[in-house]
């Protein structure tokens, strides 16, 4: 997606003590497209958007958002920006209406501007047959869906979401994810953290893989998913190390790992082609197969290559 960048982050780090929770990263989003840190719980997430949002202190680094420096100009970097936080934080004993009025009046705008906005947002995120009811009585979908409006009340150039989906059923997450596609084709960049796989995989534009602090990997979910290879072979075997020193003769094998349960064999070229005479050649060496499956490369796979381990929640 081609667009002026309007998040840019150079060498950003931040320390509790002697655990750095963030290391050194550096990474840049366009305008109008949908970015996405993608890790397990404990990986930085949270600490990187926290020092965005200026709720944590810049450190170490230069961050630049909608064009106002970090260090010298966090008021205008908020004045500029929406958050939806990972725990709910709305009100109970206020109406959706209220709870969008009180935002509005907190950013000082003018009452019709906060009249016209809330009818438009309430539109978006279809909750306009519950404006008058109070947040307590809303659905957890409902009440995320009143936080993604809340954070788009002031028309924010980035709205800024930490794994806004945590807690919801299913479906309830992929209707959330309609409203995010529908907000950010009215223009407005999201910057999302996430550890669900498929929400990184479905919902972004951009995504930076980020554990241990670090940013490990970048691009778009094809690019990442195109990255380890045409196809994946999973074959179990009784007898790995000579099935991989059969299979590495292969011009058309990328590379081969073990998991737990078998070899995972990465393709260069479409694996349906590959994998008859692969098996062939296992049963002429007299190498016993217990399982095989092939499949297009996820990013759960994704992430096992680029770190060496599932997603630990």
């Amino acid at each position: 997606m081609e667009g002026s960048v309007i998040i840019d982050v150079e060498g950003l780090s931040h320390s509790y003590g002697d655990l750095r929770a963030v290391d050194n990263i550096s990474f840049s989003v366009k305008s109008g497209e949908i970015f996405s840190f993608l890790g397990p719980n404990g990986a930085g997430k949270s600490t990187a958007i926290n020092v965005l949002i200026t709720l944590l202190p810049l450190q170490k680094g230069k961050v630049a958002i909608a064009g106002h420096d970090l260090g010298s100009e966090p008021k205008a970097v908020r004045n500029s920006i929406g958050i939806v936080f990972q725990e709910i934080t709305l009100d109970r004993d206020m109406t959706v209406n209220e709870t969008l009025e009180f935002h509005g009046n907190l950013y000082s705008m003018e009452k019709k501007e906060i009249d016209s906005r809330i009818e438009e947002l309430l539109t978006l995120v279809e909750l306009h047959d519950k404006k008058d009811v109070l947040t307590k009585n809303l659905s957890g979908g409902m009440k995320r869906r009143l936080e993604i409006a809340r954070g788009l009340m002031t028309r924010p150039a980035v709205l800024f979401l930490d794994e806004p989906t945590i807690g919801l059923d299913p479906q309830t997450r992929r209707k959330t994810w309609e409203y995010l596609r529908a907000v950010n084709e009215e223009g407005t960049t999201i910057f999302l953290t996430t550890h669900y796989m498929d929400e990184a995989d479905l919902l972004s534009d951009r995504i930076s893989i980020i554990d241990h602090g670090r940013i490990i990997a970048s691009g778009t979910p094809e690019e990442l998913k195109n990255s380890l290879g045409e196809d994946i072979i999973c074959l179990e075997t009784p007898e790995r190390k000579r099935a991989e020193e059969a299979i590495r003769v292969n011009g058309d094998i990328k590379s081969i790992s073990e998991n737990e349960d078998g070899l995972v064999i990465m393709t260069e070229k479409d694996g349906a082609h590959i994998l008859p005479e692969l098996i062939a050649g296992l049963n002429t060496d007299g190498i016993k197969i217990t399982a095989v499956n092939l499949k297009k490369p996820s990013m759960d796979d994704v992430f096992m290559h680029y770190t060496g381990s599932a997603l630990r929640e």
